[in-house]
């Protein structure tokens, strides 16, 4: 009667935590992993429900409940690699389950005893996540829910490769017209319950965790430009500087404030204006590296920390944005307005703080202001880093307004 209920409920459960899971990625937006850990739970439900289902002699039932657990397997050991960045090799996952299968077509074929079949595929499963557990392990994201998820991979593990063994020494041959009346099946009914909603708690936890997270990661970006509003950016800043700081990595922050926007507001209204920002914010996020750190700091006025990088570097990447903006097609503006923008470099001193090291940035940004507009002023290098716009131009932004503004 117990292994009739279970028979019913753990499935009935299995569907649960897969409707649920489904809703996370339906309506939650938290990744594609999550409907991964819902086929994972479908896939089990069905292997658990047709262990009840098919007659214990049937050649098939070993056959269909390995395919449903490994699959079910797959999709958990994808799920929880994908959710942090990182590839689990399909390949190996696969050549672990066509191993197993065919060593189960064997054990089927040559034997009446249950117990070498459910160590073949029990190992089959315990390899996976062997792999699983291994690949996580090779990721340098470890938050505590991370590493929550490592571990119920390799208890998982664990459990796959040595209680089959030792559950059968202790009960010996199982035939397999005796199955379920077998000791082994009564444990492995429970431990699957027990492991399907441990798992669940995690992978739920998990899923919540990053709902949470990408919610308040929202709020942290300015829906103008993408980019970090001044709150989050500087927050973030001070955490990477931090760690700079422990690892005597060289950081150089650049601030840029775009031309006479004022006038910008003035002549073409706010949404012009507007329109310019995102310009501004996107071009510069496409053009900082993946490791450097951007932000929106004032209305007009951005920021930018460059990880690993001196001076001269820093101040050819702000060169490089400079000449790239002055050059943009604004449409809002009108065919043939160009904006400019001017920037302040300055490289990292010792262990300074973020708000020293923008005061010096920003004080960059002024004389670059004063020499001209449409430069790059750089700490320390007044006649090589002042560098005003290299295509021979003058301030196209003062050039081009008051002639439209006399129109």
């Amino acid at each position: 009667m117990r292994e009739q209920i279970l028979g019913l409920t753990t499935p009935l459960t299995a569907i649960v935590f897969m409707t649920t899971l489904l809703l996370l990625w339906q309506r939650g937006g938290v990744g594609r992993h999550v409907l991964a850990f819902a086929f994972g739970y479908f896939f089990f439900g069905l292997g658990f429900g047709i262990t009840h289902l098919f007659p214990t002699d049937s050649p098939f039932l070993f056959h269909a409940t390995q395919l449903f657990y490994a699959l079910a397997s797959g999709c958990l050991i994808w799920g929880v690699c994908d959710r942090i960045g990182v590839a689990v090799s399909l390949p190996a996952l696969g050549m672990t389950y066509g191993a197993a299968a065919l060593a189960l077509v064997a054990a089927v074929v040559l034997s009446q005893d249950a117990g070498p079949r459910l160590v073949i595929v029990n190992t089959g499963y315990g390899v996976m996540f062997v792999i699983g557990t291994v690949t996580l392990l090779g990721s340098t994201r470890r938050e505590w829910i991370d590493r929550l998820i490592i571990a119920a991979l390799a208890i998982n593990a664990a459990d796959f490769l040595l209680r089959p063994s030792l559950t059968l020494l202790a009960e010996g041959a199982i035939p397999v017209a005796e199955y379920r009346q077998s000791i082994y099946y009564s444990v492995i009914n429970l431990v699957l319950t027990v492991k399907a909603l441990g798992m669940a708690m995690v992978l739920l936890g998990a899923s919540f965790h990053d709902l949470v997270r990408n919610v308040r990661e929202r709020g942290s970006f300015d829906s103008m430009t993408g980019l970090r509003i001044r709150h989050a950016f500087e927050k973030e800043a001070d955490r990477r500087l931090a760690t700079a700081a422990h690892d005597g990595v060289p950081v150089c922050m650049v601030v840029a404030d775009i031309d006479h926007f004022k006038q910008v507001n003035d002549l073409w209204g706010h949404q012009a204006g507007d329109s310019a920002i995102a310009a501004f914010g996107e071009l510069l996020g496409s053009m900082i590296r993946e490791e450097d750190l951007a932000g929106r700091v004032g209305g007009e006025e951005f920021c930018v920390l460059v990880w690993d990088c001196r001076g001269d570097a820093a101040a050819r990447l702000a060169e490089r944005v400079r000449l790239t903006f002055s050059h943009l097609v604004h449409p809002a503006l009108g065919e043939g307005i160009c904006l400019t923008a001017s920037f302040g470099v300055v490289q990292r001193q010792g262990r300074e703080s973020y708000h020293t090291m923008f005061a010096r940035a920003d004080a960059e940004l002024y004389r670059a202001k004063n020499g001209g507009r449409n430069r790059v002023a750089s700490e320390g290098e007044a006649g090589q880093a002042d560098r005003p716009n290299g295509d021979g131009e003058g301030d196209s932004t003062v050039q081009t307004m008051p002639r439209i503004a006399a129109a």
